[in-house]
């Protein structure tokens, strides 16, 4: 049973990476899970931060314009890592730097999470070796060439490979972000931030 005053006292840092061309709700999704959860019975149990390679807006699909928190220099320590998914992370998986922040993140992180094509990023940084892993449908078979040692799951919502999480497409990520939360603080704590948030959570 999760300790919730001890998960309460000290506010994990969710660091959500965003880039050009992110799904929108890859990203706004799991931001609003974490960002809203706990703060009716109590103190926010969860700091979220949002965090780009470089200074500067970020263009996400369809032209929304998004000014990130943080730079990979200037990020604090997070303990929870969220990698987005969009037609932006195509380039990324080519993006060495990002590959290498991402690698070092997750070695520090508690939990690496990825939303939709976020997972091809985890693939190509050697997270998912040994591990099960979900994506977007549509991206399931670039999943499988990205990561031979991944055991690719489909028709799921998300898959909990210990201190890595991935989700499939766009408003998976709520679901898998749900998840977390009951992990962390209890299902109760989960159920909470649901019904707050008026989403029809399927446990």
């Amino acid at each position: 049973m999760p300790d919730s005053d001890t998960a309460r006292a000290t506010p994990k840092r969710v660091a959500i990476f965003l880039f050009d061309e992110v799904e929108v709700l890859d990203f706004a999704g799991p931001f609003e899970v974490f960002a809203v959860t706990g703060q009716r019975p109590g103190p926010a149990p969860f700091e979220v931060v949002t965090v780009a390679a470089q200074e500067g807006p970020v263009r996400a699909r369809n032209g929304l314009i998004v000014s990130p928190g943080y730079t990979f220099a200037t990020l604090p320590p997070p303990e929870i890592i969220v990698i987005p998914g969009g037609y932006g992370t195509r380039p990324l998986v080519h993006d060495e730097g990002v590959i290498a922040w991402i690698q070092k993140m997750a070695g520090g992180a508690e939990l690496t999470l990825s939303v939709c094509t976020g997972a091809l990023l985890l693939a190509k940084a050697g997270l998912l070796e040994g591990k099960g892993a979900t994506t977007h449908w549509g991206a399931l078979d670039l999943l499988r060439e990205l990561g031979p040692a991944t055991r690719v799951v489909e028709n799921t919502r998300f898959v909990d490979s210990g201190t890595v999480i991935t989700s499939a497409g766009i408003s998976a990520g709520i679901d898998m972000s749900l998840h977390v939360v009951a992990r962390l603080l209890g299902l109760e704590q989960a159920r909470e931030t649901a019904r707050y948030m008026e989403y029809r959570w399927v446990e």
